[in-house]
């Protein structure tokens, strides 16, 4: 899949500097969390240097808002919390410093207004990305009191230099180089989109460290169905959605899924917002046995005896799918998906028909590379992490963003988590120096 960014702000590296120099405190990567690590730092008087890989600052961040900017979300904080699952009450401790409220006044601050959406979701006014991020830039660059943040492009951190934590290694275009810092926020990003720099070359690096780190996972993510489309459904109806449909989901663990909504079928699968709500429960589901299965309610606002009813009025001289269509609306993709599933003598069968209508159920077998996912799970334990984020085993380091082991659906609560822990992280790096 090709996706075009939107333009991306500037962010120009600083002067040049020699092979190796000394900064108070380093902030490695350009996402949101670093930013955000990097403003609490800039803001308590550090000096804070910002690298990151790419060429731009903020490239997932820009493309998170090619469709509109989701924020945050307005719902309550209890339902709020509940969305991080597992890492509910470790996220929580982190909203209750920095939590929607406070996301939007940040916003505000930036001469960004937002509003809350029909479905409870958050956007900047405009809907887009990159006006916030390029006010968020200038403030960061030239705050009112201090000396700003300076930023360094193309700077790959490829770990540290022998056993000294504080010598941190980067490849750039002129070679080799050696920043020593007194502290560094490590905000690297999670394992999908690698092309925006989210690639998970950073595990393997706290691991030889002894850094716990659960394996990064697809989050959000499509899923191959049992067996594949065939032919004809693939060809006809890849990239069509959904609508107005329910899928519910009972696992082996007895947890229970079930929400309306809609998604897109693929060439080889399923993808969209209602998939990857379950997509937690269906990719770990997998995991334990080699298959999940969803049931999909094609006609969620009708009981199944009203279906049934349907289905068994006399249809005359039409054909099924004239009558299923006169009946209860059902053709194009809804009444391809009854026939690409069900054997040709159930779709004879009333009873076994109206069931399917009301519960059919899909199988699958793998998710999508890690690559296509929007986020990804897994990631530094926080088990690992002071309250402060900060590595125990390794004193000055932090770490924050989806580089934490953690995941949540979309809607607003993966950029609020990343700016929480982002917060969070700077907070402790800069009580670490202050201490010092």
């Amino acid at each position: 899949m090709t996706t075009s960014l939107p333009s991306t702000p500037s962010a120009s590296a600083s002067e040049p500097v020699p092979d190796a120099f000394t900064v108070p405190v380093a902030v490695i990567g350009g996402g949101p969390a670093g930013l955000m690590a990097a403003q609490v730092l800039s803001e308590a008087g550090m000096g804070v240097h910002l690298f990151d890989a790419m060429p731009s600052i903020g490239r997932k961040f820009l493309l998170a808002g090619k469709g509109g900017l989701n924020l945050t979300h307005s719902e309550g904080a209890d339902t709020f919390a509940g969305r991080y699952g597992e890492r509910r009450h470790a996220i929580e401790d982190l909203l209750r410093d920095f939590d929607a409220s406070a996301t939007r006044v940040w916003a505000q601050s930036l001469g960004v207004e937002t509003f809350v959406g029909t479905s409870g979701r958050v956007f900047p006014a405009d809907m887009k990305a990159a006006p916030l991020l390029r006010a968020w830039l200038q403030r960061l660059r030239h705050p009112s009191t201090g000396a700003g943040v300076q930023f360094h492009m193309r700077h790959r951190w490829t770990g540290w230099q022998s056993a000294d934590t504080s010598a941190l290694c980067f490849d750039t275009p002129k070679g080799a180089q050696t920043v020593h810092a007194q502290a560094v926020v490590l905000a690297l990003g999670g394992g999908s989109w690698a092309r925006l720099g989210s690639n998970g070359a950073w595990v393997p690096l706290l691991a030889a460290r002894g850094v716990p780190v659960a394996p990064l996972l697809p989050s959000n993510c499509g899923f191959d169905v049992q067996g594949g489309w065939s032919e004809f459904f693939a060809s006809r109806f890849a990239g069509q959605p959904f609508k107005s449909v329910a899928i519910s989901v009972a696992t082996s663990q007895g947890v229970q899924f079930a929400r309306k909504g809609e998604f897109v079928a693929t060439a080889t699968g399923v993808e969209g917002s209602l998939v990857y709500a379950a997509s937690s429960l269906l990719r770990d589901e997998i995991i334990r046995t080699g298959h999940a299965t969803f049931h999909l309610d094609l006609l969620p606002d009708l009981t199944p005896e009203r279906v049934l009813a349907e289905v068994r009025h006399p249809r005359g001289s039409r054909s099924l799918s004239s009558h299923l269509k006169s009946r209860l609306h059902l053709d194009g993709i809804k009444s391809a998906i009854l026939h690409e599933l069900l054997p040709k003598e159930a779709m004879q069968d009333p009873v076994q028909l109206a069931a399917a209508i009301k519960a059919l159920p899909i199988t699958l077998t793998a998710t999508r590379p890690l690559d296509e996912a929007i986020s990804s799970a897994g990631g530094v334990l926080f088990e690992a992490l002071t309250p402060g984020l900060m590595v125990e085993s390794l004193p000055g380091v932090f770490c924050a963003g989806e580089m934490l082991d953690w995941e949540a659906p979309t809607g607003g609560y993966l950029l609020q988590a990343c700016f929480a822990s982002g917060r969070r992280a700077g907070q402790g790096a800069a009580q670490y120096l202050h201490g010092k």
